[in-house]
């Protein structure tokens, strides 16, 4: 059975796209931690990302960075904090989340609420800072 992630690849659920090559897919977290939480993926479907090969693996962390950067630009945060889980999607991710503390990069923080304007809006400044 396809991963959500894997659905949202396919265009069969809705997502608010940062980015996106022929490779990798960025897009915003619906239960963000912070505003601007962005998951990064491989459009391939791989459980863990450490199983990626290793020019893949290389290429999504490029990627990553140009999101990093976008967002570090257009989100008022002293840094872009970076974690690998795993756990929750059975599809290899990276969450890229603003934040100003270390507190904020907690995933047992109650989770942010946007409308789905601000959703867009959000994912419109993000990508238009991509370079």
């Amino acid at each position: 059975m396809a991963s959500i992630f894997t659905k949202i690849v396919n265009g069969e659920i809705p997502s608010y796209k940062v980015a996106e090559n022929e490779e990798f897919l960025a897009f915003l977290d619906v239960f963000p931690m912070q505003k601007g939480h962005t998951l990064v993926i491989p459009k391939q479907e791989i459980d863990y990302l450490f199983d990626l090969d290793s020019e893949t693996y290389e290429r999504l962390w490029v990627f990553t960075k140009k999101v990093a950067h976008a967002i570090d630009k257009t989100i008022d945060c002293t840094r872009v904090g970076v974690t690998v889980l795993g756990l929750e999607v059975p599809h290899a991710h990276i969450h890229l989340v603003p934040i100003v503390t270390e507190g904020d990069l907690s995933f047992s923080n109650p989770k942010k609420k946007f409308t789905e304007e601000e959703f867009k809006n959000i994912a419109a400044t993000i990508s238009a800072a991509i370079d």
